[in-house]
């Protein structure tokens, strides 16, 4: 038993370096109670110029839907690697709570979060929610355009 301690602390010691660059963030999402199916959210980052960067989570599993949270699909161009970030739709009043990590330097450096919201036989919300990921925002809430109550990120 020991010896695993001591295994654990030094792969712990050796990682550390790797983590120091990225660092967990929580982001929470609260939908309104809009009485319609489930929620597909796709949550990414675009940089300064309003291109896509990466994809931190996508709430709904059937890729053939995907195509509808537009502004996201569309810079994927269609072809996101959601594997081990994703997860099932969000009902109506429900909240979705996920925590990834993200690099240090895209903090106060222009970026920012977008969340893209759509239910079956209702509205699509592009870009519903758009933030600039700063140390200073976080923890405040944004409220959404269509079905997301509130946003907010936590680091």
């Amino acid at each position: 038993m020991k010896h695993a301690w001591t295994a654990a602390a030094v792969a712990g010691a050796l990682a550390a370096p790797s983590i120091a660059s990225a660092r967990p963030v929580a982001i929470e999402t609260q939908l309104a109670d809009y009485g319609g199916d489930g929620a597909y959210v796709a949550i990414y980052v675009t940089d300064g110029s309003g291109r896509y960067q990466s994809t931190l989570w996508v709430a709904g599993t059937k890729a053939k839907y995907w195509r509808h949270l537009g502004d996201w699909y569309r810079a994927t161009g269609g072809k996101a690697k959601v594997d081990g970030i994703s997860g099932a739709s969000v009902g109506a009043g429900k909240t979705l709570r996920v925590t990834v990590d993200l690099a240090d330097t895209l903090l106060d450096a222009g970026y920012e979060i977008h969340v893209d919201t759509a239910v079956e036989k209702m509205k699509e919300n592009p870009s519903e929610v758009v933030v600039p990921l700063t140390r200073a925002g976080t923890g405040k809430p944004a409220a959404g355009r269509g079905y997301v109550r509130s946003f907010r990120y936590t680091l």
